[in-house]
């Protein structure tokens, strides 16, 4: 076979012309394709929890790039939901600009979702990511509710002000602190866990503040199954500095046996509200005649008088009793120095047979009562909301009644307004642990992801 060579000046015009014909099959898109890389994108969350009719829901922030790429060019949509009655793709809503977006879900049903998050470069590459979703029921008065996520267990609150709050759990030795304003995670926590030498809950149930010392107490009760922990008999202390997001809590002190000073008062008294019965081996804590603090505030006016708010028993252990306020004189030397406690004349108060599930005061010795049963199982069981002015004399004025029909049971409030101001309010906050959040028959304490789980906090109307 004989080789033709073209003359070079129609070489060249050969090779051109096949340049042409590639572009024109398309190969010349793809060279350009190879000049940005495949797009990416990143979620702050994998798992997101909402509610149905709910305001101020967290989101979740989406980070997108692309080499060669302006991030701004890059478009994020979502664009399938696993199950349309949780949410659909036009209940969600993508806002930002530039490398970081914003992506919130309005929820319409109480489930779980998976929707899809994708991101679309400049050349047509897309990239995706699965947003794991959870919308819980609608709840009353849900304009004036917000949900603080990464536990489900709140147990006490303490202001640190700035509109922020440390909150405890009662399944674990973790403090949290919230922006009492928005739904979301916390924004720092602290677990003193080490500190105090225990490795199991202490069942923080109660917290008070004096300066820039901030009172924890354990329920000082048996588990739930009558059994002694030692960890629960547990009080100690955190010294505040900084407020608002710039809290930051330190370790002060602890002690371990004010369960036994309160047995011994009790029985050295004619064991008149039967401490030593209601911690014997077996007794579950949460019975009429029981033991298990709940709530902790000073006296009026000290800073080394604090009351024990007992949820049980009730005094006398009947269904009209009263609830139980025992104080301890010398809080500060107990924490502080291992003193042994010092008890004064225990206080009963009317709360209509409820007991003290919380107890807070402001600065004018005007203080809030959350009342509430002393049984295990009361989500549903009846809340009120009390006024006192500490004195023992004085009897507690009842605010309200609390909404039962929510998941949750009321177990905290964060501080007191003035109560003297017409429509002074109050924040107080649900422990959910034991609540079906999203229908699944799966307890808030028992899901797998802390995103998941969550307490309500609601504001309420009380001053005037």
């Amino acid at each position: 076979m004989q080789d033709y060579l073209l003359p070079r000046g129609r070489r060249t015009l050969a090779v051109a012309s096949g340049v042409l014909a590639l572009a024109a099959m398309g190969l010349g898109s793809q060279a350009r394709a190879a000049s940005f890389g495949t797009p990416t994108l990143s979620l702050s969350a994998a798992y997101l929890s909402g509610a149905v009719g709910a305001s101020g829901d967290p989101v979740v922030k989406v980070t997108v790039a692309q080499s060669g790429a302006d991030a701004g060019a890059l478009t994020v949509t979502v664009t399938k939901s696993s199950k349309t009655s949780v949410a659909t793709t036009a209940d969600v809503t993508v806002t930002g600009t530039g490398a970081t977006r914003q992506v919130a879900v309005a929820a319409r049903g109480r489930g779980y979702t998976d929707l899809t998050v994708k991101v679309t470069g400049v050349d047509g590459q897309t990239a995706t990511k699965t947003l794991h979703y959870a919308a819980s029921a609608a709840v009353q008065q849900a304009a004036d509710s917000r949900y603080f996520t990464g536990s489900s267990d709140a147990s006490a609150a303490v202001d640190v002000g700035g509109g922020y709050a440390v909150v405890a759990d009662d399944e674990s030795n973790t403090l949290r602190l919230y922006d009492r304003s928005a739904s979301g995670a916390p924004v720092k926590t602290w677990d003193f866990s080490s500190n105090l030498g225990v490795s199991k809950e202490i069942d923080i149930e109660g917290a008070a503040r004096v300066g820039d010392t901030i009172y924890w107490t354990g329920s000082l009760g048996n588990n739930k199954d009558g059994e002694y922990k030692s960890a629960r008999n547990t009080v100690f202390t955190t010294k505040v500095s900084g407020s608002g997001a710039a809290t930051v809590l330190s370790y002060g002190g602890s002690y371990g046996k004010l369960r036994d000073d309160l047995v011994a008062w009790d029985e050295a008294h004619g064991d008149r509200y039967g401490f030593a019965a209601g911690t014997a081996d077996g007794q579950v804590p949460k019975q009429i005649d029981g033991f298990n603090v709940e709530g902790l505030e000073f006296a009026p006016g000290s800073t080394t008088t604090a009351y024990l708010g007992f949820r049980a028993p009730l005094a006398p252990a009947v269904a009209d009793g009263k609830a139980l306020l025992v104080p301890v004189t010398n809080i500060d030397k107990v924490v502080g120095s291992g003193a042994t406690a010092v008890f004064g004349t225990p206080i009963e108060l009317d709360l209509g047979g409820l007991s003290v599930r919380d107890l807070r005061k402001n600065a004018a010795n005007q203080y809030l009562i959350v009342a509430g049963s002393w049984a295990a199982d009361d989500n549903s069981d009846p809340y009120a909301l009390y006024s006192w002015d500490g004195d023992p004399a004085h009897a507690p004025v009842k605010r309200l009644d609390l909404p039962t029909s929510d998941p949750g049971g009321w177990e905290s409030v964060v501080d007191v307004p003035d109560l003297t101001v017409p429509g002074a309010r109050a924040q107080l906050i649900t422990d959910d642990g034991s609540a079906d959040l999203y229908g699944d028959g799966t307890e808030a304490k028992d899901l797998t992801h802390p995103e998941w789980k969550k307490s309500r906090a609601t504001w309420f109307t009380i001053g005037g």
